[in-house]
């Protein structure tokens, strides 16, 4: 009978508690959602020209779609021309270190095009890029 508490306790001894390392993990969890950047998208599939020097563009969170007859489009609705700096500066309170990506179609106006960039810079947005199809 002895020999069989001393069974019992040596394997109460030998259990691993596994609540520890659930939470680290769980906490591990929560840490990376909140931190991860999500990427928006404008909403509407632009044709955009073709650049030799195009490079590949990090942390672009805040993406403007211009389509060929001049209407703007930010996080898939249609935004008039006035409420473009409204909207980059909530995009961009919404996350500081992100940038503003301008997907331009290539049979767009430049009018439209300075209008939008001219918004993001008065929204104090100043890492403006124009996106560009690859060769």
């Amino acid at each position: 009978m002895k020999q069989h508490f001393a069974n019992l306790i040596e394997e109460e001894e030998t259990a691993i508690d596994m609540t520890p390392m659930l939470d680290v993990v769980f906490i591990m969890l929560i840490f990376f959602i909140v931190t991860a950047s999500f990427v928006k998208e404008a909403g509407v599939d632009v044709n955009r020209p073709e650049a030799a020097t195009a490079v590949q563009k990090d942390r672009a969170n805040i993406l403007v779609a211009i389509t060929d007859n001049g209407e703007i489009w930010i996080n898939k609705r249609q935004i008039d021309v006035r409420a473009v700096q409204a909207n980059i500066e909530r995009l961009y309170a919404e996350n500081p270190q992100g940038s503003v990506v301008i997907q331009a179609d290539k049979k767009a106006t430049t009018e439209v095009l300075i209008k939008v960039m001219d918004a993001a810079r008065a929204a104090g947005v100043y890492d403006v890029s124009i996106a560009t199809a690859e060769q």
